[in-house]
């Protein structure tokens, strides 16, 4: 129990790091470039914009310290699952601020800010940790390369008995 804490602890850490490039970003986008009064779909692509980024420093964290003695050996393979498990926790902060700005019409940067960043952002934690830890970088994916050929003692001593069965002459 103390380690799942430890870990969590470490995950959190990590996502207060993507919570402030999320939010940070967010915001800078929302007041500028991508302002609803100028773009109407502004706050969506605000929140895809910067959600991708903090995904990016999150998965780095995730795989260099919260999960590194299970992070997996293919990295292209965890990566891809890491960003799907990502997108899906993003999809429940989207569908939080849509229904919060579009839906229910709280239409100003308060607004947007607790469904997108408190309400949908808490839920979305809950989503990913779960995957990750069982899915993205569970244990099972911290194991070592095989080696070829095997080097444990039982594949040794079968190599050895089928050199040895090789080596006797055939029963005619």
């Amino acid at each position: 129990m103390r380690a799942l804490i430890a870990q969590f602890t470490r995950f959190g850490l990590v996502g207060l790091v993507g919570l402030v490039v999320d939010v940070g970003l967010f915001n800078l986008l929302s007041l500028t470039v991508l302002r609803p009064d100028d773009v109407h779909e502004g706050p969506i692509i605000a929140k895809v914009i910067s959600t991708s980024v903090a995904i990016m420093c999150n998965w780095m964290g995730n795989r260099h310290w919260t999960f590194r003695a299970h992070r997996g050996r293919q990295l292209l393979r965890e990566g891809i699952e890491f960003a799907l498990v990502s997108v899906g926790g993003m999809l429940i902060g989207l569908f939080c601020l849509w229904v919060s700005h579009y839906l229910l019409g709280f239409d100003n940067l308060l607004a947007d800010n607790i469904s997108g960043n408190v309400i949908g952002l808490g839920l979305g934690t809950l989503f990913r940790f779960t995957l990750y830890k069982l899915w993205v970088f569970a244990p099972r994916r911290g194991e070592r390369m095989p080696v070829f050929p095997p080097t444990t003692a039982k594949s040794t001593v079968e190599a050895d008995e089928s050199a040895a069965d090789q080596a006797r002459p055939s029963p005619r």
